[in-house]
């Protein structure tokens, strides 16, 4: 009976979100850092997805898939990014139970997706490079849009189950967050009931879209240094090391952190390691990703010049034009 009354506390209660940043010249700094880094990855990845729907060359499974992470980014770091300074700018620090529920449930979607898709990416570059003649079939744009959409089906799924469960645990005492945003690890400290079963699920969870998709993408990545390394072609050989170490950095940092975060027991968890640890895939890895995929690419960077030639073409058309008028 008092369980129920703690639960039914739960709902409507403001939480605190102690956040990242002190409010002192040390803090602002920082904050004017960390919104550089917002606008780069919101920019980057969005002129990333204009450029792969613009340029017709790079209408391919692996681009499509790389627009859809781009997508995840820019969905991702505006969950949390927008709220973090508005706190700190506002000196309030409160967030609704309702926006809490609301933050989880994105966070854990994107985050779930984005695993997923750098999963499916990885498998494009194991099919084009171990078996190219058999890419159109393996990794037609029909099998990457079913793909894609495995993904993002995936994360809300896990996402959905996740958020409900946080929520419907029963939150004693003090409701302050020691975090930036409302992340599973820091509120299971928040909990007065014994969280072990559930944390045994997020070990499941972290099982099917952390260690199952790391495994297979290492496992893919040892084919694929197997099957370059047998190419007689250095140039060919350059380009598949390029393309696939671009990824390879992504998902390092992205699976590392994730991993130290989600598969560890909640009494190692200390909110320092736990706040550094969210800035790698919360603000790191959505900036990086534009960077690394564009100006390690030679598609991208051709298609780059393409687009920009044009734009350079069409302006001193009109100033020729505008000229031509005046002098008329």
């Amino acid at each position: 009976m008092h369980l129920g009354k703690e639960k039914n506390q739960t709902f409507g209660k403001d939480f605190i979100l102690l956040g990242l940043l002190d409010p002192n010249h040390y803090g602002l700094l920082f904050l004017t850092l960390i919104l550089i880094m917002f606008v780069v990855a919101i920019m980057g990845n969005t002129f990333l997805i204009l450029l792969i729907r613009i340029e017709i060359r790079l209408h391919t499974p692996m681009y499509f898939l790389l627009s859809q992470l781009s997508l995840m980014d820019i969905l991702h770091i505006s969950n949390i990014i927008p709220k973090m300074a508005s706190d700190f700018i506002s000196g309030r620090k409160t967030i609704t139970f309702a926006g809490c529920g609301i933050q989880i449930f994105l966070y854990m979607s994107f985050s779930g997706a984005e695993c997923l898709i750098l999963t499916a990416m990885c498998y494009d570059r194991y099919v084009a490079i171990c078996h190219p003649l058999r890419y159109p079939i393996l990794m037609s744009h029909h099998i990457s849009v079913i793909l894609a959409a495995g993904c993002w089906l995936g994360g809300t799924i896990n996402s959905t189950i996740h958020t409900i469960y946080v929520l419907l645990l029963p939150f004693c005492g003090t409701r302050a967050i020691d975090h930036f945003f409302c992340e599973v690890p820091a509120m299971l400290k928040l909990s007065c009931v014994d969280t072990s079963r559930y944390e045994g699920g997020l070990n499941v969870s972290g099982a099917i879209f952390l260690l199952i998709p790391l495994s297979i993408i290492l496992a893919s990545y040892g084919q694929i240094l197997r099957t370059v390394l047998h190419i007689k072609s250095v140039e060919a050989q350059k380009k598949a090391f390029s393309t696939c170490s671009s990824h390879l950095a992504v998902v390092i940092i992205y699976y590392g952190s994730f991993i130290f975060t989600y598969m560890r027991p909640k009494s190692y968890h200390t909110p320092g390691q736990d706040k550094v640890l969210a800035i790698s895939y919360t603000i790191l890895t959505p900036m990086l990703n534009p960077i690394i995929y564009s100006f390690r690419n030679k598609d991208v960077l051709y298609a780059l010049k393409k687009v920009l030639g044009k734009t350079l073409i069409h302006k001193n058309e009109n100033l020729f034009k505008i000229r031509l008028n005046a002098h008329a």
